[in-house]
């Protein structure tokens, strides 16, 4: 499709356009928009839900509104979703998902047993046809083989509802087509191999399964028909091209290999070094498909070595069925790239858009005059999945928050991830930024969703197995606090934390289960929201009770010592506060206002952009000023003495927009010394002031410029051109490969750097 400059178009609406599940947008915001319109909270802001609300003596709107109507869960991988239990107005959490039996096993299966709850009725195991084992708390070692292999007829097997972990090795059932295996605790989908001839599968509520088993059981079960009820054909023409790609990618690996390789090395140590060097280095498609991708290209890898480079096997997806393969080949016809659709998306057609991209970018940065190399970041994706009601024509509503997924493996902290959560509307979104695919989305009709942050939980199976868990924490209009297991696709529970709303959330960075939460009823609450038991329920508790003069707007627990002080942004100005738990009081109040000096002019002004950029220096935003200041905790707090005020000690000042809007947050990337900000004109603003602080200018100069600004690539949508449009937040991942822009117009915007 022919592109003008700088702009992208939005192809067709087909079905087909699943298979990237992009929500590509764009156009601009309404016109006509005045500074009034951000000149409140951004609680009050763009609220289209019913809410009540009360005028506060600052002009700005407070909103009150308890829990109310359902939550809904639209997972990539799974639809179903049980309810959830919040005690009172207590902090007690219930998962919505896994099994509800009592913790004490049954014993092991008798023959007996089978013949009662089997059908047709009848006194032999091996004329039986259809077997019920739901709800009896079966656990892995009960399933004996042996005996189970004396269902010789046995074509549908239900055991949903039980404590299994994998299913056994060598049960035979040559004839079973029907396996129901939902609400357990299954980790391993590869023993499901030996039944050749299923074709239907039920996994649902299996919280440690992800997508990536999804894709195996496409692939080691040739004639499977459908999986938790759905249709199986768009994921089997998805996992043939993938992986046809994987065996093309192997064998070129495997080229190269031999030209390197020593040709008086042990063959079988050279065996075991390409298998291993290949898993490590062929890669291919999005980052949520690597245990996929990872185990296919060990399989291909292991096959290639073995026969000396001359064949890999075909893959299992190739053999199947006619009607399968038929069912599969004008899906595989109808796609335009490879990129994998995995499952199908419960999303509407409208959600289905794809944004085409020239082959090259022009540069959009622009430089400053400090002569420092602009990065060079290019437009990637544009994506509205925030609509209410899945509606293309949603463009009004604002995005809020953004924050990008840790890497959940233990030992792999100089990692990063490519996996970004949003949130704005009713609606939070999880990203894969390589691919602009939504991997999972969360919907609570009536609710604003103003905040996203992550955690890394270690999960401990009853067998003693470890999960490593990323749990998203989201909050926003309610003050309810709803817990995502995104891999999984089911909300762990919620916390009623705030009467009204919360404004922002973090997860301290040294205890994975602690959570602080600011709410417009100006008080901050650090949480232990516990680890799930065997049952996925939680338990959360209070441990403080911060209290602020104003409402809280950002949080950043101090990078130097996180357990002993946490900074605030607030509408009143920047707060400090003691949260170290061997402290008595449990309810505190600010310890320290940092205010800054005259030539800054931010004393008791609102401070909306907070953000560590190393492990002393703050990077602190006002509203209406045109600058963002750099200073000093240290320095600034060996100054304190005993006073409550204290002035703070400023390195640098950065040059910013001008516009007296508020509520544009700033971020930081702390390993490659980055100060990020967005701005009114739809602009990021990038800041690398490695330089700045290693030679602070004198306190007289003039606020220094941004080392580039992207500017707004005015794309194209619906046959108009987004001009202009307001970047509420910006977020880079760790190794600054991709960086996300929310908008107040309904935009998810992503960079990549080449």
């Amino acid at each position: 499709m022919p592109l003008q400059p700088h702009s992208w178009i939005l192809s067709g609406t087909s079905a087909a356009t699943a298979a990237a599940a992009r929500a590509a947008i764009v156009r601009s915001g309404q016109p006509g928009r005045a500074g009034a319109a951000r000149s409140c909270s951004p609680c009050a802001r763009s609220w289209a839900g019913p809410v009540s609300g009360v005028l506060l003596p600052s002009g700005r709107r407070g909103l009150t509104e308890g829990l109310r109507g359902a939550t809904s869960w639209a997972p990539w991988l799974r639809a179903s979703v049980t309810g959830l239990r919040a005690s009172g107005g207590s902090a007690g959490l219930r998962a919505s998902a896994g099994p509800r039996s009592p913790r004490t096993p049954m014993g092991p299966l008798t023959a007996r047993l089978l013949i009662q709850r089997g059908r047709p009725k009848t006194d032999r195991l091996g004329r039986i046809r259809s077997l019920d084992l739901s709800g009896l708390k079966l656990l892995s070692e009960h399933l004996d083989p042996s005996l189970l292999a004396r269902l010789k007829q046995l074509q549908e097997l239900d055991l949903s509802d039980n404590l299994l972990e994998t299913l056994p090795p060598n049960v035979g059932l040559p004839h079973l087509r029907i396996l129901h295996c939902a609400n357990n605790q299954l980790w391993d989908v590869t023993t499901l191999a030996q039944f050749p001839e299923l074709e239907e599968l039920s996994l649902e509520g299996n919280p440690f399964l992800t997508v990536n088993d999804n894709l195996k059981v496409s692939f080691l079960l040739p004639k499977l028909r459908k999986i938790n009820g759905k249709d199986m054909s768009a994921t089997c023409s998805q996992v043939e091209n993938l992986n046809q790609e994987l065996t093309n990618r192997v064998r070129a690996y495997w080229q190269k290999f031999l030209t390197t390789r020593d040709p008086e090395e042990d063959a079988e140590k050279a065996r075991a070094d390409f298998v291993r060097s290949a898993v490590r280095d062929v890669c291919y498609g999005p980052e949520s498909l690597s245990e996929f991708t990872q185990w296919r290209v060990r399989m291909i890898s292991e096959e290639l070595a073995a026969s000396g480079g001359t064949q890999v096997h075909e893959a299992d997806v190739s053999k199947k069925s006619p009607q399968a393969t038929a069912a599969c080949k004008p899906r595989a016809r109808m796609m335009t790239s490879k990129q994998p659709d995995d499952v199908p998306l419960n999303l509407s057609s409208s959600k289905r858009l794809r944004v085409s991209l020239p082959a090259k970018m022009e540069d959009l940065s622009v430089d400053s005059d400090g002569g420092q190399a602009s990065l060079q970041l290019e437009p990637l994706h544009f994506l509205q999945c925030h609509s209410r009601n899945n509606s293309p024509k949603d463009l009004e509503t604002q995005l809020w928050s953004c924050a990008f997924e840790p890497v959940r493996e233990e030992g792999h902290s100089g990692s990063t991830s490519q996996t970004v959560a949003t949130c704005g509307g009713e609606a939070v979104c999880v990203i894969d930024c390589q691919m602009g695919i939504i991997l999972h989305k969360y919907k609570s009709p009536g609710e604003e969703f103003f905040s996203v942050a992550w955690t890394v939980l270690t999960v401990v199976t009853q067998t003693g197995h470890k999960k490593r868990w990323s749990v998203l924490a989201a909050a926003g209009l309610r003050g309810v606090i709803r817990l995502l297991h995104v891999r999984a696709g089911f909300c762990c529970g919620v916390i009623r934390a705030h009467k009204k709303a919360i404004a922002t959330l973090c997860f301290s960075p040294t205890y994975e289960t602690h959570l602080f939460t600011a709410s417009y009823d100006k008080r901050i609450i650090l949480w232990d929201i516990g680890m799930p038991n065997h049952d996925y329920e939680f338990q959360a508790s209070q441990l403080l009770i911060l209290d602020s003069a104003s409402i809280p707007l950002r949080l950043s627990p101090v990078a130097s010592c996180p357990d002993a002080y946490l900074l605030a942004g607030c509408e009143g100005g920047c707060c400090c506060w003691d949260v170290r738990l061997d402290q008595p009081q449990k309810r505190r109040v600010c310890e320290v206002e940092f205010v800054f000096s005259e030539g800054s002019e931010t004393s008791g002004q609102r401070v909306d952009g907070l953000a560590f950029v190393n492990e002393d220096v703050v990077a602190s935003k006002g509203s209406g000023l045109g600058t963002i200041c750099l200073w000093s905790w240290s320095q600034t707090w060996v100054g304190r003495g005993s006073r409550s005020t204290v002035p703070v000690v400023i390195l640098a000042q950065l040059q910013w927009s001008s516009t007296e809007l508020a509520y544009f947050s700033l971020s930081t990337c702390p390993d490659k010394g980055l100060v990020l900000c967005g701005d009114e004109e739809g602009n990021v603003w990038i800041y690398d002031v490695q330089q700045v602080l290693k030679q602070p200018p004198p306190l007289s100069a003039p606020p220094q410029a941004p080392t580039q600004i992207l500017k707004w690539p005015k794309p194209m949508a619906l046959g108009q051109a987004v001009t202009k449009t307001m970047v509420n937040t910006v977020v880079a991942n760790a190794a600054l490969t991709y960086l996300t822009a929310l908008t107040d117009s309904n935009i998810v915007a992503i960079w990549k750097r080449p």
